[in-house]
Formats: C-alpha cells, structure tokens, sequence
C-alpha cells in the first residue's frame, strides 16, 4: 500500500491501476501577490504561503512585484524532485504540456523552448517548421528540434495566415541583461529584441538599453 509523504499532503494524491501507483497534480491555479522574482522564478504569496513556480522569460518580464496575479500551473513530479510551473494563459500552459508529450523533451526544456520568443512567435516556429529557430532554446539540441516539429507541427492550432505571418529570426536569449531591462520595463519579448537588433551588443547592458529606447 502506497504511503504519502508529509510534506505532500494535500497537494497530491495517489492513484492505483494495473500499471502501478502514480502521482497526480492537485494544483491547477493559484493566485496571489508576486512577493519575488528571482533568476527565472516568483515567489506567489497566496494567503501568507509563498510558493515558487518557475516561468518563462516572457512571463517573468511581465508580471509585476506587488501586483495581484493568477497563474494556470503544472506540477512537476519526479521520484527527487517536485517543481511548481506557472503560466499568465491557459494557452501557455496547454503549448508547454504539448511540449513535454515530445519524447527527450522535459519541464525544464519545455519552458526554455517557451522563453525562446513570444507564445505566438514558438506556435509559428513550430507550425512552420523552423528547427533553427527552436533549438536555439537552451539545451535544444538539432534532434529535439526535429522531433518538435514533427510530433506537434499540425496540433498547435494555428490557421494558414497565422502561419505565414514574420516572426524573429534570431532567439531572445534570456541571459541577456539589456533584453531583461526592457522586458521589465513593459516591451513584450519579440519588441525588445527587435530594438536591441539595432544597437551594438559590445555596449553596457545599461547604453544597449538607453540606445533601444531611442529607436
């Protein structure tokens, strides 16, 4: 008989079939003030309870310290690990459990995948095949990228015209200090590297941000 650990009481529960025990989420949403926001994180303070739920980079830009939010969430669940993935869109969330159906492609790369540009500029990518695009995520490698395309290609929901609309060329790299800066200042992903295309990258993060303001 299978036995819960404390600390996951009442947040997941066990179930049993001919397969064996598994774990099912109990979290879908939560909603709270943005207490944090550390590296690639939050920290959400639901009724005086901080949890931490990793995001992706376009997320992280957009929600605010301070500001009441909820976050549609995925819980990850491993025999060593547990972690709290949140999403502003039900949209995000539902492309990021796409993802993890891919076989090699885990939380972590999912949502890497998903800090790569906007929800909309991965959905292009992915419908309209672009492997370059996609493996530039972080721990994406050519293999991955294809197995992207191929396993989701036609599942993403996009209509002919979306698919034949512009989208970036060249990745956001989350690690870029100047695109975080204007990503906190309000410009979505896609607008924020669009402006830093125009300004030379050997500059200070903080001139690459005042020349990006100018353009």
């Amino acid at each position: 008989m299978m036995r819960q650990e404390p600390w996951r009481s009442g947040q997941l529960r066990w179930t049993a079939g001919r397969c064996g025990a598994k774990l099912i989420g109990m979290i879908a949403t939560l909603e709270g003030l943005v207490a944090e926001k550390i590296g690639q994180s939050v920290i959400l303070d639901v009724g005086g309870v901080g949890y931490g739920l990793l995001v992706s980079f376009e997320d992280f830009g957009a929600l605010k310290i301070g500001a009441k939010t909820k976050l549609y969430v995925h819980e990850a669940i491993r025999d060593n690990a547990y972690e709290l993935f949140g999403f502003r869109t039900e949209e995000s969330k539902r492309l990021f459990e796409q993802l993890l159906s891919v076989k090699g492609i885990g939380p972590r790369m999912a949502l890497a995948i998903l800090s790569v540009a906007s929800l909309s500029h991965v959905r292009q990518a992915i419908a309209g095949g672009d492997t370059k695009f996609i493996s530039q995520a972080k721990g994406v490698g050519r293999k991955a990228a294809e197995r992207v395309v191929v396993d989701l290609k036609d599942k993403v929901g996009l209509q002919a015209a979306e698919q034949a609309t512009d989208f970036l060329t060249t990745a956001a790299d989350p690690g870029d200090e100047a695109l975080q800066g204007l990503v906190a200042l309000g410009f979505s992903v896609q607008d924020a590297a669009e402006a830093l295309k125009k300004v030379d990258n050997k500059l200070p993060p903080s001139e690459r941000i005042k020349q990006a303001l100018k353009t």
